[in-house]
């Protein structure tokens, strides 16, 4: 008894008056859906709310309905746990500043169509790791990143190269980022030239341009960063990857993309093509 009280995270004595009291079929089912829904949670690192719980519950083969899921966890004060959001110090201007493309009446239809790329930073207490990523912005699959202890320029050519020799893409691409100093320096737009990429650039100060990416940011903060410090880059580091490439682009459901992970988006997306 004590063992299961553990499991469903209630106390000893109103356990034993539930026992005691005869409970109705709805009520053991209930309590059926919320081992279900704990082992949910759990499995999500704590982040997954109502709407994701559900589906999850519904592909596994459960027969319930959405207020049901949103009942129960409101009952058992089961929530998604939020972080910090730190704001981003970015210094310098552009040598070479781009005109916005997606603001150009570009609708993104196909994936290699349009990426997003920007960079955000991570605490540790051997000082900052610096992140950048680049995103199809059609799937929402994160196809680069780089993580370097500055902000060198070699930063964010080494997200873009990894996004480039992954896609090998076979027309142009725009290359959509803010206009920080990385972005519109001479190698930058070298790299660009030479894969035929198109850069494009966010109004000067407007998150709002490239909200993907603070979406993406904000999620990565919230999710798994959270308010920690990491002891070292190299743990920050291996943490980072692994909710990338193993929770983000293969697992995570994304309201956007139908409540699918951004793998399960392309791979149904050639399969109709």
């Amino acid at each position: 008894m004590v063992s299961m009280c553990r499991v469903l995270r209630v106390h000893r004595s109103g356990f034993y008056a539930w026992i005691q009291t005869p409970q109705s079929a709805r009520s053991k089912e209930d309590l059926r859906l919320l081992q279900l829904i704990r082992t949910a949670y759990d499995e999500s690192g704590n982040i997954y709310g109502s709407p994701r719980i559900y589906n999850d519950l519904r592909e596994s083969g459960e027969r319930c309905g959405r207020k049901r899921v949103a009942r129960i966890m409101r009952q058992h004060k089961i929530k998604t746990e939020h972080g910090y959001k730190k704001p981003r110090f970015k210094s310098g201007k552009p040598s070479h500043v781009f005109s916005n493309r997606l603001r150009e009446g570009v609708e993104v239809r196909q994936t290699d169509q349009a990426w997003a790329t920007d960079i955000t930073y991570i605490r540790t207490y051997e000082g900052w790791l610096y992140l950048a990523v680049v995103m199809d912005l059609h799937s929402r699959m994160i196809i680069g990143w780089s993580m370097k202890p500055t902000l060198a320029r070699e930063l964010v050519l080494d997200a873009l190269l990894m996004a480039v020799w992954r896609r090998k893409p076979r027309k142009a691409v725009i290359v959509h980022s803010d206009q920080g100093a990385q972005y519109g320096s001479d190698d930058w737009m070298r790299f660009c030239r030479d894969h035929k990429l198109q850069p494009s650039m966010s109004r000067r100060g407007n998150c709002y341009d490239n909200a993907a990416m603070e979406s993406f940011f904000s999620s990565l903060k919230k999710e798994r960063i959270k308010r920690r410090i990491y002891q070292a880059r190299e743990e920050a580091r291996s943490d980072v990857f692994d909710y990338i490439e193993v929770f983000y682009n293969r697992s995570r459901r994304h309201s956007s993309l139908g409540q699918i992970s951004p793998y399960e988006f392309e791979r149904a997306s050639c399969g109709s093509g």
